[in-house]
């Protein structure tokens, strides 16, 4: 399908819900959504998709669904979580996502904050979970998108997505421009943030907001030549990130999407062949572990031509050009290198999009070099969230480039970067107070220090809370050390500690495949609870410690560290669901021993 005339403009469409049916009708017949159904991609066209939407809107409107009501929606990602959202938006409703990582008492916290009186959930498992957690709450009907041998419960009343589908079709789309159901600065959805450093807060995003980044991403990305779209689907649809860059800016762009499984990214790529590919730093940061431990094990002229290659991919960048004899070589190993890496990504990639967190550097370059364009862009969930973004033709990779259309955008005395514009959320939900202290004047305070280079490109330094002042009075971003610590092959994360302390110590978690290397080289367990105290192991992590030392200043060295038991995930709370650190929950583990370091001689 070609790019719609209709493009995201604020003149055109008046909410997310028209953008969609009318996205439809151009669709027709033509391939929208892509999922594995025994075990190959089969797609629904859009009007099928179209239908499906109707059907359920139609039916929870029987349900009791009304403007404004909010309605949990707990799914991994497939067809389902996008025809659930926009029926959910259809009838004026508001869509409250969840992870589906969450725990019941985080479920328990979504529901019982939002007032949500309706939930659709994928799965038994889950289901179960939402089922124990709405216990007491105002939800009475909950619709199962896959069969279950769940008993039904008296309070709380169980339907089949089949069921709810075959229901007769008395869902009016024409109504909802032609009476002004759906207003552009109405509630779309309350997307609760992931809680790096509390408890998590529902954020109110409007149609309008949405729109503007659609608008904004088409804009940035136009460049590309935007025609026949493919985006291969894998962040958490609960995530405003992939909310909006991997569903409805698909959307907006008449684009195709593919649902990836769970653990199959490399072959779904494969199988998709994106254009588009939108992800966060630590899916960059894996590949590139991945990459390069695979071309270390091949060894010999292969690695010597895969260093080559980013070496002068390098210089390139840096430089600008290269020599005749070097570009002759650069042509080469285009073929030889370049092409073989671009096609274990599809091979038909226009650009990787790295947004949700810093990427590092080194990342960055590493991807480019290749051949790979990627893209660092930078919002948030408080601001639909995209807010600036590399363009393609213009990339300084450690910058997130210039603001998208119509933001505004200021830095503060302190180094606060404030962002004013449509794409600003309404609040937090139920909580003036947050909400007074996070928008002033119009001015969103994003928490996140930065600065703005001659060509007005963004630069991001750290977040503000997170910035460590040791105790010489000196100002030390973690987020930079802790990105330069993660690219050693030898080092999965890491969290670094220091603040009004007179040096640095860290956490930190070794590479897994590197574990289990010198565990058979050592003749030791691989097990990380009993290597964290084993001092042959600390011995060779101290070592990599030292040889990274050498590249940082004296106050961003570390000087003591401390190995984790376990990896920072989801499960123990140390990771949120879109890979950021909760460095409090990290602290409450490991704070003792941190503290600890600074008593040593």
């Amino acid at each position: 399908m070609k790019i719609s005339k209709y493009t995201p403009d604020k003149k055109r469409w008046s909410n997310l819900v028209t953008m969609f049916f009318d996205q439809a009708e151009q669709g027709g017949g033509a391939p929208f959504l892509w999922s594995k159904k025994r075990n190959i991609y089969e797609s629904q066209s859009w009007s099928e998709v179209s239908n499906q939407v109707s059907q359920l809107a139609s039916s929870l409107k029987s349900l009791g669904v009304t403007k404004g009501c909010r309605v949990l929606l707990v799914s991994e990602n497939r067809p389902e979580w996008l025809i659930a959202d926009i029926a959910i938006m259809a009838i004026g409703a508001i869509t409250v996502p969840a992870y589906i990582t969450n725990t019941e008492a985080d479920h328990r916290h979504i529901i019982e904050d939002s007032g949500a009186q309706l939930a659709i959930v994928s799965n038994s498992k889950l289901t179960e979970r939402v089922l124990s957690a709405a216990k007491s709450s105002l939800i009475k009907d909950i619709i199962t998108v896959e069969s279950h041998k769940i008993v039904q419960n008296n309070a709380i009343k169980l339907h089949s997505w089949t069921e709810v589908l075959n229901k007769e079709i008395s869902f009016n789309v024409d109504e909802i421009d032609k009476h002004e159901l759906i207003k552009r600065d109405q509630t779309a959805c309350i997307i609760y943030t992931s809680g790096t450093g509390g408890s998590p807060k529902g954020v109110m995003l409007h149609h309008g907001a949405i729109l503007h980044n659609c608008n904004g991403a088409r804009d940035a990305l136009l460049e590309l030549g935007l025609g026949d779209e493919v985006f291969l689907s894998f962040l958490p649809l609960s995530h405003s990130y992939e909310h909006t860059a991997g569903q409805f800016f698909p959307i907006s762009i008449g684009a195709q999407i593919f649902y990836s499984e769970i653990d199959t990214l490399a072959t779904n790529m494969l199988e998709a062949r994106p254009t588009i590919m939108t992800a966060v730093p630590r899916l960059y940061e894996t590949l590139h572990s991945r990459i390069t431990r695979n071309v270390k094990k091949q060894g010999g002229i292969k690695e010597q031509l895969f260093n080559m290659t980013l070496m002068l991919g390098r210089k390139k960048i840096e430089a600008g050009r290269l020599g005749l004899v070097e570009s002759a070589l650069d042509i080469l190993l285009n073929i030889l290198v370049r092409k073989k890496v671009q096609q274990k990504f599809g091979g038909r990639l226009k650009a990787l999009v790295s947004g949700g967190a810093p990427l590092n550097t080194e990342i960055g370059l590493f991807f480019l070099s290749l051949g790979l364009r990627i893209l660092q862009g930078y919002g948030l969930t408080e601001s639909a969230p995209v807010i600036s973004v590399n363009r393609p033709s213009n990339i300084k990779i450690d910058t997130v480039g210039a603001p998208m259309a119509d933001v505004s955008l200021k830095i503060a005395d302190d180094g606060e970067i404030l962002v004013k514009g449509e794409l600003v959320m309404q609040g937090y939900w139920r909580n003036e107070e947050a909400t007074a202290g996070s928008i002033q004047k119009g001015w969103l305070h994003t928490g996140d220090i930065g600065h703005i280079d001659n060509a007005g490109r963004l630069k991001i330094t750290d977040r503000k809370k997170d910035i460590i002042v040791n105790s010489g009075g000196d100002n030390i971003a973690p987020q930079r050390i802790e990105g330069i610590l993660t690219i050693a092959p030898e080092i999965a994360q890491a969290m670094v500690y220091g603040d009004k302390r007179p040096h640095l110590t860290a956490v930190i978690v070794p590479d897994s495949d590197w574990i289990e290397q010198w565990a058979k080289e050592n003749k030791k367990p691989t097990d990380l609870l009993t290597l964290s105290e084993d001092e042959f192991f600390y011995n060779a992590v101290a070592t990599v410690i030292d040889s990274i030392n050498t590249g940082l200043s004296n106050i961003e060295k570390i000087r003591r560290f401390i190995i984790a038991t376990s990896e920072f995930s989801i499960n123990n709370s140390m990771m949120t669901p879109s890979m950021k650190i909760r460095r409090h929950k990290i602290f409450e583990s490991y704070g003792q021993s941190l503290i600890a370091l600074y008593g040593k001689s």
